[in-house]
């Protein structure tokens, strides 16, 4: 069963966090998922990351990475707070 994992942050410093994405892709992170960042139109700063995975197991195994762990106190360092995570196991996919 596919998984998705959305998380929820806000920050003022959008720019430096997408570098850093960039650099963790760059280095060989991103652990076969994808990943898409959006902002949200109505609450300006307010951010989602949706990462796709193939199964919870394989989000488990790249959440558990050095190198994702790294990024992920990068992003708390850059955020205006803690993020919020939604775990969403994926039950049908319609179109």
């Amino acid at each position: 069963m596919s998984f998705i994992q959305i998380v929820q942050f806000e920050t003022d410093n959008i720019d430096e966090l997408r570098e850093r994405g960039k650099r963790y892709e760059e280095e060989g992170g991103g652990g076969g998922g994808k990943g898409t960042v959006c902002a949200d139109r109505d609450n300006p700063g307010r951010y989602y990351i949706i990462a796709q995975f193939d199964s919870y197991e394989a989000a488990m195994e790249n959440s558990n990475k050095p190198e994702t762990q790294e990024l992920a106190a990068d992003m708390a360092k850059l955020s205006n707070g803690p993020p919020t995570f939604y775990n969403l196991d994926v039950i049908d996919v319609i179109g």
